[in-house]
């Protein structure tokens, strides 16, 4: 997070009831807001004193803390705290109110909302607690990201008993704001909740034969072995009778529009003023996809048996889907590998028999033909998609040297200065891909990473610095600071270090002054950028060249990075969880963009978490999915939309990092959501014409 100059204006109101937290009445202590890339002021008005608030845009979070007076507040008696926040600066502004518990780290032990506001427009800013409910003694639930209702949660809730402080943030802002806060208030009452379960007995165990939750009913739970077998014969004639677009050529290009020059591999090209993919016989592509067209969703059953009813990994035939997991990177497992079991495999196994694989691999083809889908995306089953009947992209992860000063939610950066990083590349290529995606008309390119911690635009720069002596980056930075200064003494002089000499330099691990330091420390960054999009470029079409090099799936990215990718990627790709894409703006310039994930999930379907974004139900689900995907085939710049993921996530969380979203197109059971399915059917039956006339 940076500083920026934000304006708190605390409106006194004479007309609320609650707590009141802040009214920045009473000689309050403006100088003694924590603040970071803001700078904060008293606002007066007839009504009285308000914070004010003017932030920059040099950080990615600029914003405020106010810690609670005397270390917390007991709110338990409140349903929620609000804030009155009024725009006086020249920009509309989106501000943000985290409320935290001890611990709270943005995504546990912390609520948190916003609003969006106008210049001159003021509005209420409320924060709901999302408490634990409560529950029965001997309930003990871990290692899942969202919770049955009437169960204890470990993240997303707070003790409204132990709030310490009150976090206001703008996020990545793009230019400067200033806005005032006021009547920051704590409000509603509230009334616990009974007892749904009166004893651990009643709610034990909590998941059925097949994966499903036992205490809730819905549309398209199975009930049984027969359902399972019957919902196969369904959907073979369903299938059979909604084959798929019936202007679509083999590879889901535009039969029926532009012929373009044939190239015999997929490319890109602008047509009408749009991107385009161009698919191997010259027609116009839009790359319609799913993520994870694979069976493979296991769960951990360590320190859980009490939790299965007539639980099949014990059966003989079902032993095959019990196993330990990779390495567990989240969560309650953390570091560990638990035994784990799949019931989304025992679930095809029931319902396609012994030959289940083949016929999982063939229908997986057949649905998305139907469903008007022409992509299988990232993380997919590689004996599905080489059945080549659908394109198809390939995700590379390969282990090179980390950048040991660098970390990140999946882990640290790589030194890409290290020649281990380009040969490993190469020898991955060689192993995995050469004479199999490697030089496929159906593989339209190959992604490489996915969401990389590129932090600021000075952050490898430091993360390099902080690294030790005989890291290979470093040797690289502490050389191009040879060649600008010349003396270790120069740099001294515009950094405000005390280097004895650049040996010392190269064994220090202490960063220097951020600002002063700042033109060295982004020029370095820049040049890991392009140093990473160069090699995975050359790495690319060394092994493919007439194939697409797609990026790494931005998920945290600055500008910097982003216009590298665009200097050196095919494709631009980021996974944008949002509401809509239409208005996405990229700095990687005018060039080709996809999306490499998106998704929207419910709580109406048995699982406990609706993913990264929340719906109410399945029908707004579809809905939002048409918005999304038509956003994006309005926009100019977007050639593809890649779904994630295939399946719902194990009902009691995934074995990587406890994920249990209800973000499939199918269910634990292999039972398709028809709501989003038809949705998907209608974008694909006329996502050309719409592409093209923009309705």
């Amino acid at each position: 997070m940076r500083c920026c100059s934000i304006t708190f204006l605390f409106i006194a109101s004479t007309a609320f009831s609650g707590e009141v937290l802040f009214d920045f009445e009473n000689n309050f202590a403006f100088g003694k807001v924590i603040t970071w890339d803001t700078k904060v002021s008293e606002a007066r008005s007839a009504s009285g004193a308000a914070l004010r608030v003017a932030s920059g845009h040099k950080e990615e979070w600029p914003g405020i803390t106010l810690p609670a007076p005397g270390g917390r507040w007991n709110l338990a008696a409140y349903q929620a705290i609000t804030a009155e926040i009024r725009n006086v600066g020249p920009n509309a502004v989106k501000v943000n109110l985290r409320v935290d518990n001890p611990g709270a780290d943005g995504m546990k032990f912390c609520n948190y909302d916003s609003v969006t506001l106008q210049p001159g427009e003021q509005k209420s800013l409320r924060v709901e607690f999302k408490r634990d409910p409560p529950m029965p003694d001997g309930i003990k639930l871990f290692g899942m990201r969202g919770y049955p209702p009437v169960i204890k949660a470990e993240s997303g809730t707070i003790d409204p008993a132990k709030i310490n402080q009150l976090i206001f943030y703008l996020e990545k802002p793009k230019e400067d704001h200033a806005f005032e806060i006021d009547n920051v208030v704590a409000t509603g009452s509230y009334t616990p909740l009974p007892l749904i379960f009166k004893s651990a007995a009643e709610f034990f165990p909590f998941i059925d034969s097949f994966g499903q939750y036992i205490h809730a009913d819905w549309p398209g739970k199975v009930n049984s072995v027969a359902d399972l077998k019957a919902r196969a014969v369904q959907e073979s004639a369903e299938l059979q009778q909604k084959p798929g677009p019936e202007d679509w050529n083999a590879f889901g290009g535009w039969k029926n529009g532009p012929q373009l020059e044939a190239t015999g591999f997929f490319r890109t090209a602008k047509h009408n003023d749009k991107w385009w993919l161009i698919d191997p016989e010259g027609r116009l592509f839009f790359s319609h996809g799913i993520d994870c067209v694979r069976a493979d969703a296991a769960t951990p059953i360590d320190e859980r048996s009490a939790w299965f009813r007539d639980f099949p990994g014990s059966e003989p035939e079902m032993k095959a889907f019990r196993a330990p997991a990779w390495m567990v990177q989240h969560g309650y497992y953390k570091g560990r590998k638990p035994e784990c079991f799949d019931f989304q495999r025992a679930n095809l196994l029931r319902k396609y028999g012994a030959d289940w694989e083949s016929v999982f691999a063939a229908r997986a083809h057949q649905r998305l033909r139907s469903w008007g889908m022409n992509t299988i995306g990232n993380w997919s089953e590689q004996k599905v998609y080489l059945l080549r009947k659908t394109p198809y992209v390939v995700s590379i992860h390969c282990w090179s040297r980390p950048l040991e000063g660098s970390e990140g939610y999946w882990g640290q950066f790589k030194d890409v200065f290290d020649p281990e990083f380009k040969a490993n590349l190469q020898n991955y290529f060689a192993q995995f891909e050469k004479g199999k995606s490697a030089g496929d008309k159906w593989c339209i390119g190959y992604f490489i990473d996915n969401e990389l911690a590129w932090g600021d635009d000075v952050s490898l720069a430091l993360a390099t610095l902080a690294s030790p002596a005989h890291q290979p980056a470093k040797k690289v930075f502490v050389e191009d600071l040879k060649t600008r200064y010349a003396q270790i003494g120069t740099l001294n002089d515009a950094w405000g270090t005390r280097h004895a000499s650049w040996d010392a330099l190269l064994a220090s691990r202490a960063a220097p002054d951020k600002q002063r330091a700042r033109a060295d420390l982004l020029a370095f960054y820049a040049k890991t950028a392009e140093q990473y999009f160069k090699t995975c470029r050359e790495v690319v079409k060394e092994f493919a060249p007439s194939q697409l090099y797609l990026g790494c799936r931005f998920a945290w990215v600055n500008d910097v990075a982003a216009q590298a990718a665009g200097r050196h990627c095919d494709v631009v790709s980021y996974n944008l969880y949002r509401r809509g894409i239409e208005d996405f703006t990229s700095p990687a310039g005018d060039v080709p963009l996809i999306v490499g994930e998106f998704h929207f999930g419910a709580l109406d379907r048995g699982l406990f978490s609706p993913g990264l974004i929340s719906v109410k139900d399945q029908a707004e689900r579809a809905a939002l999915y048409k918005e999304y995907v038509q956003g994006a085939l309005r926009h100019p710049q977007f050639v593809g939309t890649h779904w994630f993921e295939y399946y719902d996530q194990p009902t009691t969380g995934r074995s990587l990092d406890e994920e249990n979203y209800q973000i499939g197109f199918i269910d634990c059971a292999d039972t398709p959501y028809a709501e989003t399915i038809e949705a998907s059917r209608m974008i694909g039956q006329t996502m050309y014409s719409y592409r093209m006339n923009g309705k």
